[in-house]
């Protein structure tokens, strides 16, 4: 998978879960949401999901690889960022590496002068999108693996290229597949990528608890199934490492195969997976495929416009907007304003954000979202619609923390309540909105 922006809030010991605030780095990179991993290499052109090191390199020859149409194609799904996968286990790196010949610059394609790195992270700034990179620590070819102080030195050596000719990383990837017993210096990795890349935000498994700014979720099915707290716990110490969900737009598939198109995602399928990662706080980090000729396959490209659209429609219509005349403070939850926020009295620990309107208004959809920069004190919450003149309950959930979707079965209200039933300490409410499921 692959790498992104800055260090999370500094590790602490005998913190209270409720004081361990994000950096403005890991709140800018919350705030993207979507991101899209690119995998394409070796194993493309021979049917494989882990190569073993031995595909010659002249296997690698797309005839039409366009970074640009998958840049496209991941902005037309509402993608914020593309990583990259620029060495996958097998070894093989997809830029003209000067550490090792095992690279495109001995394949075919471009007569051994392309650079996918590049002209995917030139793609990426061209259509606005953030760009990150995955630099696998295992490697089933270069023999210095075996010898780790002489592994450890190449990989640094590979980490310095990326991260000082590429711009700056949105996401950098440490996957923590394999390895077969290898240990890794991660204190001396990190410590060369923060030298070029201050702002990185580190994707690595809570295990790499000192190192990583973003934690994987535990499953490559698209969900988060769990409560989701952004301050994790590791031996008493307490740091934020917020969730990114990653799984494959095919199922099971993360490199392109023929024939595939039976495992291609639906619609609805992807729309859940928003709903359980996106919607449970989370960031959603899809895995895109080009094919042996290098480009998306129009299927994939149709079925991710699809999707783009889905979501784009689910957001169209906020009824929340409808609200008759509030005060000062309340607006800030309903103006759409990532800066502004409603607060909760000073010193509460359950309090309660109401909306009315002119008009009754019919929703079976929630979105409320927490401002974090003080850190996410919204332990129990409620939400309420008034219909008929009786307060009825249609939600009740815990942790808000970035975004919290609530879907329920429509009801038609003339006011509706936000209740914090209980708080570490005063909530802040940085959006309420309502919608009418499309």
């Amino acid at each position: 998978m692959v790498l992104s922006l800055i260090a999370g809030a500094s590790l602490c010991q005998g913190q209270n879960f409720s004081e361990v605030k994000p950096s403005p780095q890991t709140s800018e990179w919350q705030d993207l949401e979507f991101g899209v991993i690119i995998h394409f290499g070796t194993n493309t052109f021979l049917d494989r999901e882990w190569g073993d090191g031995t595909a010659d390199p002249k296997v690698f020859n797309p005839t039409q690889a366009d970074p640009e149409q998958w840049v496209k194609a991941a902005k037309a799904a509402g993608a914020k960022y593309v990583v990259m996968v620029a060495k996958h286990h097998d070894g093989f790196a997809l830029w003209p590496t000067g550490q090792t010949d095992y690279s495109i610059k001995n394949s075919p394609w471009k007569g051994g002068k392309g650079d996918l790195i590049r002209e995917t992270s030139d793609a990426a700034k061209k259509y606005g999108l953030g760009f990150g990179v995955y630099l696998s620590p295992w490697d089933r070819h270069d023999p210095r693996y075996s010898d780790a102080a002489a592994y450890d030195k190449y990989y640094l050596a590979l980490l310095d290229e990326l991260s000082s000719n590429y711009g700056n990383l949105t996401e950098f990837w440490l996957d923590g597949a394999g390895s077969g017993g290898h240990v890794y210096d991660f204190k001396k990795i990190i410590e060369e990528l923060r030298v070029s890349q201050p702002n990185v935000q580190v994707f690595a498994d809570t295990a790499l608890f000192e190192y990583g700014d973003i934690r994987w979720v535990g499953n490559e099915a698209g969900t988060i199934p769990f409560q989701n707290w952004n301050v994790i716990d590791r031996h008493g110490y307490l740091r934020w490492r917020p969730v990114e969900v990653d799984t494959p737009l095919h199922k099971l598939h993360w490199f392109w195969h023929p024939n595939d198109e039976a495992t291609l995602k639906s619609v609805d399928e992807l729309v859940k997976t928003y709903e359980e990662s996106v919607g449970r706080g989370g960031q959603l980090m899809l895995g895109l495929a080009p094919d042996s000729r290098g480009l998306l396959p129009d299927a994939d490209v149709r079925r991710l416009a699809e999707f783009g659209d889905a979501v784009r429609k689910m957001h169209a219509n906020d009824l929340a907007k409808q609200h008759l005349t509030l005060d000062a403070n309340a607006k800030n939850a309903f103006d759409d304003d990532p800066d502004t926020f409603w607060s909760a009295p000073a010193g509460s620990h359950a309090s309660t954000l109401e909306v009315a309107f002119a008009k009754p208004v019919t929703f079976d959809r929630a979105e409320t979202m927490e401002w974090l920069n003080d850190g996410q004190h919204v332990q129990e919450y409620a939400i309420d619609a008034m219909e008929g003149g009786t307060w009825k309950t249609v939600a009740r959930s815990y942790a808000i923390g970035h975004k919290k979707v609530d879907s329920f079965p429509a009801v038609t209200a003339t006011k509706v309540r936000l209740r914090i039933i209980a708080s570490s300490s005063e909530a802040h409410i940085r959006e309420l909105r309502l919608y009418r499921t499309p």
